[in-house]
């Protein structure tokens, strides 16, 4: 006799996955409705958005730079950029528990912050094809539907109402200081500050593209010092006096 769970308690499992964090979805999903159609755009933008672009950021983005007629290649190359750490989302994400093509096309297309965040929290045995898919399908139906409903509220409202572009701004600073306290690196952000400001003061009209480059640029230097400087195992005045591995058995049982 089979232990293996039935497919309907693996999507209870992925409903109670997905709740604590897809409901956060909703009011975020009625804002960018609301400022899709305060922006000048018909309402059924805000599910073509969210169907055809499916990227939470990127979509408050594409708001404003659709309407400035920012150019395509400026478009695509601040999409690439803010959607990038997708590629190592990739290497950890359980997709080996989905068996039909089907539905791994549709994981990997729905793969976004959220899904990836409650997927990473379980043990990768326990996540089955069920189960995770259904967790990406709860979380784009808890964006997609509260979109649709703040586009008809946007209707409703008087045009030109101001503050509505800020749910962009508090997006990215929530997430910034949550990235702080999770790693505990404050020059990260720091870093994006200072870049963001020269961009803003070199190249206005491009700030997000230059910002964003120089962001990137800084990173990957800082990341190639770092490992430049940081010592290595078994090497030192450490290892040469027999001190070395001790010292660094100690630790690691202190860390433990």
């Amino acid at each position: 006799m089979s232990n293996a769970p039935s497919t309907s308690a693996e999507i209870r499992k992925g409903l109670a996955d997905a709740a604590p964090v897809g409901l956060g979805l909703v009011p975020l999903g009625l804002a960018f409705g609301v400022l899709i159609t305060q922006a000048g755009f018909d309402w059924w933008w805000a599910p073509v958005f969210s169907i055809l672009i499916y990227a939470g950021s990127m979509e408050f983005l594409a708001i404003g730079m659709l309407s400035a007629a920012t150019p395509l290649y400026s478009l695509a190359a601040a999409t690439f950029l803010v959607n990038f750490r997708h590629v190592f989302y990739g290497l950890s994400f359980p997709i080996e528990s989905i068996r039909s093509r089907l539905g791994r096309a549709y994981s990997i297309y729905a793969l976004t912050d959220e899904v990836y965040a409650i997927t990473a929290t379980k043990r990768r045995a326990e996540m089955s094809g069920p189960r995770t898919l259904t967790i990406a399908v709860t979380c784009q139906s808890l964006w997609v539907l509260p979109g649709i409903v703040g586009g008809l509220i946007g209707l409703a409202l008087p045009p030109g109402l101001d503050g509505l572009q800020f749910a962009l701004t508090a997006l990215f600073a929530v997430l910034a200081v949550d990235a702080w306290r999770a790693s505990g690196d404050l020059p990260a952000p720091v870093i994006g500050l200072l870049c963001g400001l020269a961009a803003a003061w070199l190249a206005p009209d491009q700030m997000m593209l230059v910002g964003l480059v120089a962001f990137v640029l800084v990173l990957l230097a800082r990341f190639a010092w770092t490992s430049k400087n940081e010592p290595r195992a078994g090497s030192g005045s450490d290892h040469a006096s027999g001190f070395g591995s001790d010292s660094a058995s100690d630790s690691g049982e202190a860390s433990r």
